[in-house]
């Protein structure tokens, strides 16, 4: 069985990565079965490929066991001839919210920080983590992309630039990778808060015997979620050759402009699907707003108004609808220059400036200077990026690009357009 498995394995990284793999891939660990297993598939892989693998292990510190788990894995690194890098989350401000999700986020940032030239990062997710998300979701009315199953091969936009988890044991069960480091006598650890029912996947988990005895097993439930999967493909180039036809960017404000009319003729779905690509294009969310809100939203904007929504406003003219950043969302943002600003900017200047928000005051600031015939109009404008010395407003390249002199105006995303954006997703 074992033997299959590896098959498997190498396949998927073929189908996935090849025919030219990268010059080195990382490997995240945690020490639990399923990533011990890849480990170790991911080595026999190695040695047959060349293919360098650098092993990394975040240790969340939620747990008393969590270092002595790292550990563990650094000792089968050492064992089996791998580089390996223990990252500690330092958790900061509230935590009194959904607590695993703020993990896998901050073990996404931990790792786009480790990973130096490496594009490439494979991760242990399974059969079961497809069918258990799909039921959890189901449980909370998720539409088809709630219910598509996570991407074998997804983008990560990293502070850097962007990069890729490679997830290549997806069509694998956890009793089959348990029975593999079993038999090549792999250590590996037991999470307990698996078991735990204060945790939503787990109290899914404790279901799946029974789920298995009326057909829905993790293979059926991941079979259908892979389905999905291909109708959002579907459902997104739709979109995608629709934002082609009638959205526009703005690159001097990172702003979206919607043909009206054009946006009003397109099926219920495509525009519920741009609309949501453009809060996220605009306010740099990882994941779309739920179905409710932004229903309502787009309600608004078939009737002739608008609102805000995932740190967006979103306005509506007789012929076209603007998405821009809500100054709400950033007026708190601060970062020096040549630092990333909410994610999308960089503006250069002198040491002792500074990057926010326009704002009112700059807005006001800036009038003597102002282009009058390109610059954006006020609502528009007070979220957008500013050079600042204290209290004095130095330079806003959207409203004056000569405004000063050895400014550099980088544009969000690396301009990339709505239509790409969607179909990158």
């Amino acid at each position: 069985m074992t033997g299959s498995l590896d098959a498997r394995f190498a396949a998927e990284m073929g189908r996935l990565l090849g025919p030219d793999f990268p010059p080195a891939l990382g490997v995240a660990v945690s020490g639990g079965g399923d990533s011990m297993a890849m480990l170790a598939l991911a080595h026999n892989w190695a040695r047959v490929w060349g293919v360098p693998l650098h092993v990394v292990t975040v240790d969340h510190g939620l747990r008393a066991e969590s270092a002595d788990e790292a550990a563990m894995v650094a000792r089968e690194c050492a064992l089996l001839g791998h580089p390996h890098d223990i990252l500690t989350w330092e958790r900061t401000g509230d935590s009194t919210g959904n607590l695993m999700d703020a993990a896998r986020r901050a073990r996404l940032g931990l790792i786009d920080g480790w990973r130096g030239a490496i594009d490439h990062v494979l991760m242990a997710h399974t059969q079961d983590d497809v069918a258990e998300t799909f039921v959890m979701r189901l449980a909370r009315g998720a539409g088809v992309d709630g219910l598509a199953a996570m991407a074998p091969l997804r983008r990560v936009e990293g502070a850097r630039g962007p990069w890729h988890v490679v997830r290549p044991c997806l069509s694998m069960g956890r009793e089959e990778l348990r029975h593999y480091v079993r038999t090549l006598q792999v250590p590996w650890a037991e999470d307990p808060t698996n078991r735990d029912p204060a945790y939503e996947r787990a109290r899914i988990r404790a279901q799946s015997a029974a789920l298995a005895a009326v057909g829905l097993d993790a293979a059926a439930l991941a079979a259908t979620a892979t389905r999905l999967a291909r109708s959002k493909e579907a459902l997104s180039l739709r979109a995608a050759e629709a934002a082609a036809r009638i959205v526009e960017t703005e690159p001097r404000t990172g702003a979206l402009r919607i043909g009206r009319d054009g946006f009003a003729a397109l099926d219920r779905d495509t525009q519920l699907r741009l609309l949501g690509g453009a809060l996220r294009w605009v306010g740099g969310a990882e994941y779309a707003p739920r179905s409710v809100p932004l229903e309502a939203l787009a309600d608004r904007l078939l009737a002739g108004g608008g609102g805000t929504l995932a740190g967006c406003e979103v306005t509506c003219g007789r012929e076209v609808i603007h998405v821009f950043r809500e100054f709400a969302a950033v007026a708190d943002h601060v970062a020096a220059p040549g630092a990333l600003w909410d994610g999308r900017w960089r503006l250069d200047g002198p040491d002792r400036a500074e990057v926010r928000a326009l704002g009112q005051p700059g807005w006001e600031q800036a009038l003597p200077w102002r282009d009058a015939d390109t610059a954006p109009p006020h609502r528009r404008a007070l979220g957008l990026p500013a050079l600042w010395d204290g209290g004095t407003l130095l330079a806003c390249p959207a409203l004056a690009p000569g405004s000063a002199e050895g400014l550099s105006f980088h544009p969000p995303r690396g301009a990339m357009t709505l239509d790409a954006f969607l179909l990158s997703d």
